[in-house]
This record gives C-alpha cells, sequence and structure tokens, in this order.
C-alpha cells in the first residue's frame, strides 16, 4: 500500500490543474506552466480544488508507479504555484563566479575559466562572488543544473575546497602530518 500515493494533493488558488486524453497532465500557475505524460496505469481524478491519483490494479509495478506519479503532481504544482531554488556555495582562495546575461563564469582553481550558459526555463543569480542561486519552476531541471555546476569542482575533503551545496556537510580528513 502506497502511503504517498494515496494522500492527496490540495490544488492552490491561481492554479490549474488539467488532464486530457493519454493521462497528459498541464498545470498552469503564476510562475509558468508545466506539462508530462503519465503512465496509463494511474488514473488522475480532479475534484474540485483536490487530485487523487489511482491504481488500476495491485502488481508491483503499478504500486511504484502511485507514489511516484503522486509525487511528481505534486512537484509540478508547487513549481508552478511556488518554484523551486537550489543554493550553490564556492569554498577556496580565489575561486568565485560572475554572471553576463544567462552565462555564468566560474574561476575555480582551473587554467582556464568555466563557462555553463543556463537552459531555457533555468534562472542563474550570484547574489555575490562565492554564492549560486539556481532557481526554476520544474524541481528535476534546477537539481540537474545545479549538479552540473557542482561537478566543475566537487568539494575535496582534505580543505573543503570547491562548489557545495548550501546545506551540504563535508566530512573532513585529516591530513598526514596530523598523525605524528
Amino acid at each position: 500500500m502506497s502511503r504517498i500515493g494515496n494522500k492527496m494533493i490540495t490544488i492552490p488558488a491561481g492554479v490549474e490543474l488539467s488532464v486530457s486524453e493519454g493521462n497528459e497532465v498541464t498545470v498552469k500557475g503564476p510562475k509558468g506552466t508545466l506539462s508530462r505524460q503519465f503512465s496509463p496505469l494511474i488514473s488522475i481524478e480532479v475534484n474540485g480544488a483536490e487530485v487523487v491519483c489511482k491504481r488500476a490494479n495491485e502488481e508491483k509495478h503499478t504500486k511504484q508507479l502511485h507514489g511516484t506519479t503522486r509525487a511528481l503532481l505534486n512537484n509540478m504544482i508547487v513549481g508552478v504555484n511556488e518554484g523551486y531554488s537550489k543554493t550553490l556555495l564556492i569554498e577556496g582562495i580565489g575561486y568565485r563566479a560572475a554572471l553576463a546575461g544567462n552565462k555564468l563564469t566560474l574561476n575555480v582553481g582551473y587554467s582556464h575559466q568555466i563557462d555553463y550558459v543556463a537552459e531555457e526555463g533555468i534562472k542563474l543569480e550570484v547574489p555575490n562572488a562565492t554564492t549560486i542561486v539556481v532557481s526554476g519552476i520544474d524541481k528535476q531541471r534546477v537539481g540537474e543544473v545545479a549538479s552540473v555546476i557542482r561537478g566543475y569542482r566537487k568539494p575535496e575533503p582534505y580543505k573543503g575546497k570547491g562548489i557545495r551545496y548550501k546545506d551540504e556537510i563535508i566530512r573532513r580528513k585529516e591530513g598526514k602530518t596530523a598523525g605524528k
């Protein structure tokens, strides 16, 4: 029994949800519009300001899709209403970021600069030289872009230098001389 799949989703004011043939769901809100195709094994019913996901049978695969479908649908509703953001912090001497239009330039200890061009639907902000804020309405794409930027210089365990998430904790290791 999927506890997540059985929960109802309440649609906030200002958000419109429509289900068309083939289980294509379109969600419109103040921040934008998202559309996604869901499996026909899960039926999506809109009852006023509530959405319910029901599964067709009790097979394992269908039960797995039930919770996933409900979570993805909820993420779409929250995204068009409030949006998602991830904050990245840059640590290291001389490490910095700069933004020109939608092009992010990173200086993170290499002999060259790294340029990253933000895709459509993703907004990059650089409030200061060591902070990057990735925001958008699609939770998956925001996380993916943040992961790509973090991947340019992952934090290392000895000094903690690199690009990390704001809430990420880096486990530090002792150096060779610390044991003497």
